[in-house]
């Protein structure tokens, strides 16, 4: 049976909302997506790359989030 996919990424930005998301069973690999959509999407105008975990009840808690400018 499939692990649960209970990582999150989603990239927004200002103008276009939600540009794309990924899930994955992993913290080690949703890390290294994390890290890995900050190089390749972070100088989008207005991008935010947003890493999160699945609670209990379903509701989605913030563990990193990378904003346009942090840089």
């Amino acid at each position: 049976m499939d692990e649960p996919q209970r990582y999150r990424l989603t990239l927004t930005t200002t103008g276009d909302g939600t540009v794309m998301d990924g899930r994955w069973a992993d913290l080690a690999t949703a890390l290294r997506k994390f890290r890995s959509w900050i190089g390749s999407y972070g100088s989008m105008p207005g991008a935010r790359i947003e890493l999160a975990v699945q609670a209990a009840d379903d509701t989605w808690i913030e563990l990193r989030a990378w904003a346009d400018g942090n840089a």
